[in-house]
């Protein structure tokens, strides 16, 4: 396995080539189709080296990585239009690669920490160097603190994990009991405020309002899942203390994300809409996730890989729009269905699977933490009737929005899409529904 992170290595070079942007474009998903094949067992981690292995959990989360950071390119061909450092994006998108790559397969705690926050560091150049409003600065200081502040005691934790069992090396770890509180608090909120959870989720709707479109849909896609990954990961070492403790967080997750629904019904940017839903789908996974059974762990998985897909391409269409039109307001993108008819087509494509209708992945996801979160406490149902229902209210309410009405007198002439649009747009929708027929991938 470490051949593919050979492969991405190598491609940095050829960033610094004049018009290499579309040769990398196609190495890139050559490389995907490549790791897609190679996942060669499902049952236990493969080894990549002594402190790198790959498993059911992280090869499903690098995939998507992969998949994600190959559509970047195809997405912000403006970049490269305007030749705007286009060699220098193409080397962030593929060192931020590179760093997903190694925290999602890494095996020691330690090193997970490091790739975890260096994945930080591509993604807040690409808000700063190539965002849109001068207030890109302040989202990015955001998103540096409020991570790098929760993830400070972590570190801590990590010493003093290895300081009493000798290793970080995941699969030796042992549950420490009932060690004292903080331990548990420090352990597990670091990847609550990158999943990000209510109330410390204030950094994500600035960050994807400021950030082009490859640094909303690398951080919608990825990013994110980055905290239920860790999660997933810690709980073997907290699962005593998880079982007293976990109800707090599992019921601020759920009526955060009621809350964060009843934001959405108000905002009148595309982008902030868009993230703010990925809040409330996320508060779902962080109450699979606390459940600690089977269902939750594999549904969250599958929610986070459907959510990547689903909002990644959302953010795709919002910033196709943005191109047209200059603006992200709902009052000014209303009607677009008279200029983009089939760009609404899409439109509808990917808000159904944003609000779990089927055959999307975020349907199979759903169902699954709607039974785990419901076999935890059966009282939780009136959370969960609320951000279903939500979801698709606010959904609803983007795309008639967005598609109908009468539109904007002061536009005057809209391209109808362009074929890599189409393309783009075909190529996050297909797998999201696709990997619905493979339903029993997540629940082996």
């Amino acid at each position: 396995m470490l051949k593919f992170i050979f492969m991405v290595v190598f491609l940095i070079p050829l960033c610094f080539l004049i018009n290499s942007w579309w040769l990398v474009h196609s190495l890139m998903f050559l490389s995907s189709f490549f790791f897609m094949i190679f996942c060669y067992s499902y049952c236990d981690v493969n080894m990549i080296s002594y402190y790198f292995g790959v498993d059911y959990f992280s090869f499903m989360l690098i995939l998507l990585s992969f998949w994600i950071c190959s559509l970047m390119l195809t997405a912000s061909s403006s970049v490269y239009i305007s030749n705007y450092y286009s060699g220098f994006f193409i080397f962030m998108v593929l060192f931020l690669m590179i760093m997903l790559y190694c925290s999602f397969s890494s095996l020691s705690l330690l090193s997970f920490y490091i790739f975890f926050e260096s994945s930080l560091v591509p993604t807040l150049f690409l808000i700063l160097g190539w965002g849109y409003q001068p207030e890109r600065l302040q989202a990015g200081i955001y998103l540096i603190f409020y991570t790098l502040v929760a993830s400070l005691p972590l570190l801590l934790v990590l010493f003093n994990v290895y300081y009493f069992s000798g290793t970080l090396y995941f699969p030796l770890l042992l549950d420490f009991g009932s060690y004292y509180l903080m331990f548990y608090v420090f352990m597990i909120f670091a990847f609550l405020v990158k999943m990000p959870m209510f109330l410390v989720h204030l950094w994500l709707p600035k960050a994807h309002v400021e950030a082009p479109i490859s640094g909303s849909m690398i951080l919608a896609g990825v990013l994110l899942k980055l905290g239920g990954y860790g999660i997933f990961r810690v709980m073997s070492i907290i699962s005593f203390m998880g079982v007293s403790l976990n109800y707090f967080w599992l019921s601020l997750s759920l009526m955060g994300g009621v809350i964060v629904s009843f934001i959405c019904f108000r905002q009148v940017d595309l982008k902030s809409l868009i993230a703010y839903s990925s809040v409330a789908h996320m508060s779902m996974v962080i109450g699979g996730l606390m459940t600690m059974n089977w269902w939750g762990c594999m549904g969250s998985l599958s929610l986070m890989v459907g959510h990547g897909l689903c909002s990644s391409g959302l953010f795709c269409l919002s910033n196709i729009i943005y191109e047209r039109l200059g603006s992200r307001s709902l009052m000014i993108n209303s009607g677009m269905i008279n200029f983009m008819p089939s760009m609404a087509f899409w439109w509808f494509l990917l808000s159904s699977s944003n609000m779990a209708a089927p055959p999307s992945l975020n349907l199979v996801g759903e169902l699954s933490l709607l039974n785990s979160i419901m076999s935890w406490s059966s009282y939780m149902f009136i959370a969960l009737i609320f951000i279903s229902f939500f979801s698709a209210v606010y959904t609803l309410y983007m795309y008639s929005y967005s598609q109908h009405g009468s539109y904007y007198s002061g536009v005057f002439t809209c391209s109808l899409g362009y074929f890599r649009e189409y393309h783009l747009l075909l190529l996050h929708w297909l797998p999201l529904n696709i990997l619905c027929l493979k339903g029993e991938y997540f629940f082996v």
